[in-house]
């Protein structure tokens, strides 16, 4: 069992690597807007959306801490 496990994640690491064919972003105008561009200002929040989800963590273990004693 852990041959075939090893061996589907070894060939869903190549198939993924092969599929993962990207080119460039294109360049922008200068102007912020274009395809390369982010949709939405999350960059403003990234600090903010690593300590939640520090605490979601920290909660959710302690949780299933106190169900297993």
């Amino acid at each position: 069992m852990k041959l075939i496990n090893t061996t589907l994640l070894f060939a869903f690491l190549i198939i993924g690597a092969f599929l993962r064919a990207q080119g460039p972003p294109p360049p922008t105008d200068g102007r912020g807007v274009g395809p390369g561009a982010p949709a939405s200002p999350i960059d403003m929040y990234v600090y903010v959306l690593g300590v939640v989800a520090i605490l979601f963590i920290v909660y959710y273990s302690k949780k299933s801490q106190k169900k297993l004693i």
